[in-house]
């Protein structure tokens, strides 16, 4: 029996559009154009270009807070690894990272834990892992152990995550993410007064970290400083809130 014809999706045109209409917070352009995608994917049997979509929808929904959408998205992404015999392989371990990220975002931390613990083992495992992914993975990791009170386990993962992001090309933004993560976990663990001192050289670290010179100040650099405006303003940092936030208008206006 012959093999059924497959017509590959142009994956990395499709990844550049959707980084066009992130730059543009254009959220339901971006959704029309995965799901485009979606449905060319399918119609040509190209199941390595239907995982990467339904990848690029679990973190779409995940921060446009559609949790039913999500999830679908992601047991899609999912079964498509064993279709595509990829058990083992960093797209596993990839699709595993994003399916628990969310997973954790909407507060089903047992199941995101499951799904983190199959990617560690595939990450640490492959000499091929590069810094970003393992730097990403014990971040979100670090926050699903916090989220479920095992804060010594999360704090040695952003000691991880610092690690790693310091070895990967323009980490500092990531590595602004963690110190901002780990603020919450000193407050959760110690109480907002008895860790002030420790949550402060936290936020400012992060600050420092998110000016770093030589950033790109690009549709990723804006979402991460909307990201993080908010846990800058929760620990009274408003003028550096309010200066991130600036910023992210000025980077969509001018669509970078």
């Amino acid at each position: 029996m012959n093999e059924p014809l497959i017509r590959p999706i142009p994956q990395q045109r499709v990844i550049g559009k959707l980084d066009e209409y992130m730059s543009r917070r254009d959220y339901a352009g971006a959704e029309r154009h995965l799901l485009y995608w979606q449905e060319e994917a399918r119609a040509g049997n190209d199941l390595r270009g239907l995982l990467m979509v339904r990848n690029e929808l679990v973190g779409h929904y995940r921060k446009t807070a559609q949790r039913e959408k999500a999830m679908a998205a992601a047991e899609g992404a999912l079964s498509l690894i064993d279709a595509l015999d990829f058990g083992g392989t960093l797209s596993a371990g990839t699709t595993y990272v994003n399916a628990a990220t969310m997973m954790n975002a909407f507060g089903e931390n047992e199941r995101a834990m499951a799904l983190f613990e199959r990617a560690r083992g595939i990450y640490e495992s492959a000499a091929a892992t590069r810094p970003e992914l393992l730097g990403g993975l014990y971040n979100n990791m670090a926050l699903t152990c916090a989220a479920l009170g095992r804060y010594d386990e999360a704090d040695a993962l952003y000691d991880r995550a610092m690690d790693a992001m310091a070895r990967a090309p323009h980490g500092a933004l990531e590595q602004a993410i963690t110190c901002l993560n780990r603020a919450n976990l000193v407050e959760a663990r110690d109480g907002l007064e008895a860790g002030e001192r420790a949550i402060n050289a936290l936020v400012e670290r992060a600050a420092e970290l998110l000016h770093r010179d030589g950033l790109d100040h690009d549709g990723y650099y804006a979402f991460v400083c909307e990201k993080c405006a908010p846990t800058f303003d929760y620990y009274g940092f408003f003028a550096e809130a309010a200066a991130l936030r600036e910023e992210a208008e000025r980077i969509y206006a001018a669509g970078n």
